[in-house]
């Protein structure tokens, strides 16, 4: 795979170009049947390119200057360099979500966890490489606010020489669509702009002005027809969708009016196959699902709306209620039946897209979730557990003080926290660099090896008027506590919602490993009841964890990946709050167990 070209027209021909093959030939026949991994490599050119959206334009920062952002394509084992050069005009850096990066936390690309920033006129060379991760990915900035419109797909196809497991049962070659990646739209206000007045203010962030699909807020809201995206499709063939959730504030429901979907993995992990009419995805996983085109099943209506909305687990709060819009459209000449109009409206999904609260249609989705555990792609879920996290969190509020002033909620400011401890990110040094350093005596003073295993005081988490009782505040502490972990441990976390300033739904993600979640319920977590109702047989094994609002879900890993790895919501708001915290894997004794060396030209803070 060649690099991808730094101006927009080439970049937008070539992924047209790659997108015709691969309906020609199908995705079964992208990695060829050799033996040896292969390394591709890509060109990303980040700067601000104009776009007009919601009838104004703005400035947006980009990648290529496509919003989103090109697609990455390899296989299995593969290896994927990525040259960034930074012509914006603020730092950057790209973390590759849900790639497990082997001993190499050099390029995971929190900034001030794993590196510091590339600032503007600046480059630096990421090597990402996969081992374990099959299905569809996705990487995006990990500084401020910019993930909003700096990301885009990774597509990690079998390896050579095999096939998807839902190829083999399919009598027809599964074709593939287009990714398609779920955002969010501010008409007039720049993503960084928001981060720096909530940062200043101590106020919650502006909301946004529309959900998107592909970058586009479609037919439905103004001055928006023209750009809606349009996915081509014919008439008996199946077609592997692949979704992604790159919002910055929002769960959404998904759904395709008139058409069925069949989930087949989440987060570039094979799941039982199950068939649902709507998909709840949480900011930062993604879904592969099938799609059986059959427009005569579907109502002969030839264009179809696929809709996202906002899933808000608490509606007491603000949030952004609106639908994003793209357009399946039957494309073979037999659909133009004599007397039916070339150009219908197209149909909405009403009776599948859930209500933007409908708690119940998240969770049952969540909860059909499983792995495939078949032998091609077995399960290793830890049976016994050396390390055992419960992780409260909870939306907090600190005092303004005379240094730092602000004008939040009854003269407070907005925080965040896991067990009471409200992260701080280091600006002098990343963490991993530190952490690095201080094995050879140098680097301290940078982070406390002593975030707490546990909540610091125990309550009813999930009563929803511990607040106003007066027995819990909703102060937190500040600092940069960090988990050390044994090589090889394994870590069970038990991530627990609270109800000190309200309740809702919370994504976790987990740098550096995918995790099976294990359990989930509702209320507060108790270890000698629900343990017993562990799912140790086919849990999902993923990245991302949509913890339910007033309730709590279990993840079990394997501590072997040595490194700095970045814990935190994938709500942003909440993670520049403060919601994280770092996980520190202590090299293994063999060789191969052992954290990578740094690149010579890391970025310096």
């Amino acid at each position: 795979m060649g690099a991808v070209a730094d101006t927009p027209t080439a970049a937008g021909l070539l992924r047209l170009l790659q997108l015709a093959v691969l309906l020609a030939f199908g995705v079964a026949a992208v990695c060829p049947a050799v033996q040896a991994s292969t390394v591709h490599h890509y060109s990303f050119l980040v700067k601000r390119v104009s776009l007009t959206r919601l009838c104004r334009q703005k400035s947006i920062l980009t990648v290529n200057g496509q919003f989103p952002g090109p697609t990455i394509r390899a296989c299995k084992g593969d290896v994927v360099v990525v040259n960034v050069r930074n012509h914006g005009d603020k730092n950057i850096t790209i973390h590759w979500h849900g790639v497990d990066q082997p001993r190499n936390p050099w390029s995971d690309g929190p900034e001030y966890i794993t590196q510091c920033p590339i600032k503007p006129g600046a480059s630096f060379t990421y090597r990402v490489i996969l081992s374990q991760e099959e299905g569809t990915l996705w990487w995006h900035a990990h500084t401020g606010f910019d993930r909003a419109t700096v990301h885009g797909a990774i597509v990690v196809l079998p390896r050579r020489g095999t096939t998807f497991p839902f190829q083999l049962h399919k009598r027809v070659r599964v074709e593939e669509l287009p990714p398609i990646i779920l955002g969010e739209w501010w008409r007039d206000d720049d993503a960084n702009d928001l981060l720096e007045d909530t940062m200043r203010t101590g106020r919650d962030v502006k909301l946004s002005d529309a959900n998107t699909i592909n970058g586009e807020p479609g037919d439905l809201f103004p001055c928006s027809r023209r750009g809606t995206s349009v996915v081509a499709v014919e008439s008996g063939k199946t077609y592997l969708l692949r979704l992604i959730n790159a919002g910055l504030t929002n769960d959404m429901f998904f759904a395709v009016a008139g058409h069925r979907l069949t989930v087949v993995a989440t987060d570039a992990r094979y799941t039982k196959p199950f068939t649902t009419e709507h998909i709840m995805v949480a900011p930062g996983q993604t879904v592969d699902a099938l799609l059986d085109a059959d427009d005569r099943g579907a109502g002969g209506r030839c264009r179809y709306y696929m809709a996202a909305r906002t899933f808000a687990s608490d509606t007491t709060i603000p949030f952004n209620n609106s639908t994003a819009t793209a357009i399946l459209e039957y494309t073979a000449a037999h659909r133009w039946r004599r007397g039916t109009p070339r150009r219908r409206p197209p149909v909405f999904p009403t009776a599948t897209l859930p209500a933007v609260n409908d708690i119940g249609a998240a969770n049952a989705y969540t909860a059909r979730l499983r792995s495939l555990a078949s032998v091609e792609h077995p399960v290793d879920v830890p049976a016994r557990v050396d390390e055992r996290l419960v992780v409260t969190m909870a939306v907090n509020l600190l005092p303004c003080t005379a240094t730092a002033p602000c004008s939040g909620p009854g003269g407070a400011r907005f925080a965040a926290s896991l067990n009471n401890a409200s992260f701080v990110n280091p600006s002098s040094m990343d963490l991993l660099r530190a952490y690095y350093r201080r094995r050879f005596g140098s680097g301290r003073g940078v982070y406390q090896a002593d975030f707490p295993d546990h909540p610091p005081f125990a309550f009813n988490f999930t009563d929803p008027g511990v607040r106003a009782s007066g027995r819990i505040g909703a102060a937190a502490e500040r600092g940069t506590r960090v988990k050390v972990l044994e090589h090889g441990a394994a870590v069970e976390v038990v991530f627990q919602d609270t109800a000190v300033l309200g309740m809702e739904s919370h994504p976790m993600h987990l740098h550096g490993f995918s995790f099976y979640v294990v359990g989930r319920g509702l209320g507060n977590f108790d270890e000698c009841r629900d343990t017993a109702g562990y799912n140790l047989a086919d849990p999902p094994l993923q990245n991302t964890v949509a913890v339910p609002k007033g309730g709590w879900a279990a993840i079990r890993f394997r501590a072997d990946n040595p490194g700095v790895w970045f814990v935190h919501c994938h709500f942003d708001r909440h993670m520049v709050w403060g919601m994280d915290t770092v996980f520190i894997v202590k090299d293994g004794k063999a060789a191969d167990a052992k954290m990578m060396r740094p690149p010579w030209n890391m970025p310096q803070c």
